[in-house]
């Protein structure tokens, strides 16, 4: 039986999305449920009880992807640039505050304070509390993905290139889920290979304003850029090159997840 024209570039189409990069997700599944189990690691006693009233039964790692996972869903599309904040290169601490301070469209800078003020609000429903919730452990590990406060004209990196242990790819996906998934850790092993800060990171890390956990993102993915260009065949010496800062990263994310959820519940 001969498959008609258009029956051929159905087939044909579903398998160049099959063989697409999956990029549309800060950190992928693996990044995010760290960051939510590092931070979950950190709360206070009145915080836990104040997450798991809002969640229930879904732990803040599982709950750190349901902004991914409704993307399937159009109604949800407004939520897309949440995700990230596109910043021009070339900026130092003032010209980043600077741009943050005037760039008015909806973007992970400016998203995650309207969620701390939702669960703040007594007059939230529980709704719009389990949503903020999911939002904003979500978005502070997003904030956390260097490439996610990467260049707007190459996309964060997503037309940039690359290949990965000879498969082709782009930046950006290497940094959302490539390197983590490279070291063959669940979840929850991976936190514990990682949570181990010193007092000084500690400290410095629990008390950074947003500024300035997105000005660090900003210095970690213009290092990022610097040392990977279009075409760049990555493999073992970029793990070698880059895996402390990816661990950072999520370190970071998950503390300052934990102590922004702290503050709220005070």
């Amino acid at each position: 039986m001969k498959l008609t024209n258009k029956l051929k570039k159905v087939c044909i189409a579903i398998v160049l999305v099959a063989y697409l990069p999956l990029n549309a997700a800060a950190w992928g599944q693996t990044g995010h449920r760290i960051v939510g189990q590092v931070a979950d690691y950190y709360l206070t006693v009145k915080a836990r009880k104040a997450v798991k009233d809002i969640l229930g039964a879904e732990s803040m790692a599982m709950a750190s992807n349901w902004p991914d996972f409704i993307k399937s869903d159009t109604y949800y599309n407004y939520l897309s640039s949440w995700h990230y904040v596109n910043i021009p290169g070339g900026l130092d601490q003032k010209g980043v505050f600077q741009f943050l301070d005037n760039d008015n469209q909806g973007n992970v800078y400016n998203k995650i304070p309207e969620m701390i003020a939702i669960l703040k609000n007594k007059q939230s429903t529980a709704d719009q509390k389990k949503m903020a919730m999911r939002l904003l452990i979500h978005f502070v590990g997003d904030l956390h993905e260097p490439m996610h406060t990467a260049r707007k004209e190459d996309l964060g990196g997503n037309k940039v290139y690359v290949s990965w242990f000879g498969q082709k790819t782009n930046l950006h996906h290497v940094w959302d889920e490539s390197l983590i998934e490279y070291q063959q850790l669940s979840y929850t092993e991976y936190a514990a290979a990682i949570n181990h800060p010193t007092k000084a990171q500690f400290n410095k890390w629990s008390h950074d304003s947003l500024k300035e956990s997105v000005y660090e993102s900003y210095l970690a993915c213009n290092k990022i850029y610097d040392m990977t260009k279009a075409d760049d065949k990555l493999s073992y010496r970029y793990n070698f090159d880059f895996v402390d800062t990816l661990n950072e990263a999520l370190l970071k994310g998950g503390i300052r997840l934990a102590q922004i959820i702290n503050g709220i519940y005070a």
